[in-house]
């Protein structure tokens, strides 16, 4: 079982996403936050696999308290909650110590990818998120596209398509439509391109095929 603590300060928020979770029968919702410093004693005194935050809450906010659970409780991976427009936080909510990244507006059996992924210990951000990261970042210039350019040499052309559709932001369902493959297919070519790219998450993936001039 995936042991989950939610932190909200909205309780409509929090029913919402216990709703969710409950929809599961690999997770196990063991406690209920208000706020950033309430997650952070939950914590202390019970056994939690994946907090979901919200980043804007009262008294301690999602981002500081991601900050104090890489001190008190590392093994914890955090999936932050936001809503649309708020682009600043994404990067630092990763740089935080968040491992998923989801918009509030994202699709219900999203927040169930995001946790099971996360404690695998993946990274998960959702295809919007995806795309708005990518959107942030600048290519830092022509040796940065020439290295790009030297990863993307190595892969097959199907290989190439997928990771152009990757920096396009496409879930993996989109990928699937779009090339005409099964999504559990589409899943085993993104795990085979993060091995041979040496990247660990879509998004890094996402930004090599900017750098690389083939995400358009």
């Amino acid at each position: 079982m995936i042991r989950v603590l939610i932190a909200d300060d909205e309780p409509l928020m929090r029913a919402g996403i216990k709703a969710i979770l409950s929809t599961a029968d690999d997770i196990e919702l063991v406690a209920e936050a208000g706020d950033g410093r309430e997650a952070l004693q939950i914590v202390r005194e019970r056994r939690v696999d994946v907090a979901v935050l919200d980043i804007r809450m009262p008294r301690m906010d999602g981002l500081a308290c991601a900050r104090e659970l890489k001190v008190v409780a590392p093994s914890v991976r955090v999936v932050m909650l936001t809503t649309f427009g708020e682009d600043e936080n994404i990067v630092r909510a990763l740089s935080d110590g968040a491992a998923g990244f989801l918009l509030k507006d994202s699709a219900p059996e999203e927040l169930l990818r995001a946790v099971c992924a996360v404690n695998n210990g993946e990274a998960y951000l959702s295809p919007m998120v995806t795309s708005r990261v990518v959107g942030m970042v600048a290519t830092s210039g022509q040796p940065k596209r020439q290295e790009a350019q030297k990863a993307v040499a190595g892969l097959t052309e199907r290989e190439v398509e997928v990771l152009a559709l990757l920096g396009q932001g496409m879930s993996n369902a989109d990928i699937g439509a779009k090339l005409h493959m099964s999504e559990a297919t589409v899943k085993t070519y993104v795990s085979r391109l993060l091995a041979k790219l040496g990247l660990t998450n879509r998004v890094q993936a996402a930004l090599l095929a900017r750098d690389a001039g083939i995400a358009s």
